[in-house]
């Protein structure tokens, strides 16, 4: 069961589609096979500091419950296909395992999160048209 709001991951997607087209932000789209508690996303992120999508990106996550910021990642690895919607309950224990505050720029340093972001929602019989 989807604990966060629909509508906050469809804002997340359109900051997240926003922010990844600007032309300055380059971010591998190599898959990243690391969890997140690791601090890569730290580091790429950086430059981007006074970014107001990103700000606003962060903001939205920031202001989640750490249940919320959970479900959100395990979102991403749903609609990346690491999980079914059958091991949704799996998929947001790994989350919860591997959380810590630095969630938004864990989420937004994947090229792909608003894909992804999208697909775990469909899988979950929401969409944000």
């Amino acid at each position: 069961m989807l604990d966060v709001n629909p509508d906050t991951v469809c804002r997340l997607i359109q900051l997240a589609r926003e922010f990844h087209a600007q032309e300055e932000v380059v971010i591998p789209n190599t898959p990243i096979d690391v969890n997140a508690s690791d601090d890569w996303h730290i580091q790429m992120l950086a430059s981007h500091a006074g970014d107001a999508t990103l700000a606003e990106f962060r903001s939205i996550i920031d202001d989640l419950e750490p249940d919320q910021q959970q479900q959100v990642v395990a979102l991403l690895w749903l609609g990346r296909g690491d999980y079914s919607l059958d091991e949704w309950s799996r998929a947001v224990s790994d989350a919860t395992d591997a959380w810590n505050e630095y969630t938004a720029d864990y989420l937004i340093a994947h090229p792909l999160l608003p894909d992804y972001l999208a697909e775990g929602l469909d899988l979950h019989d929401y969409s944000c048209d």
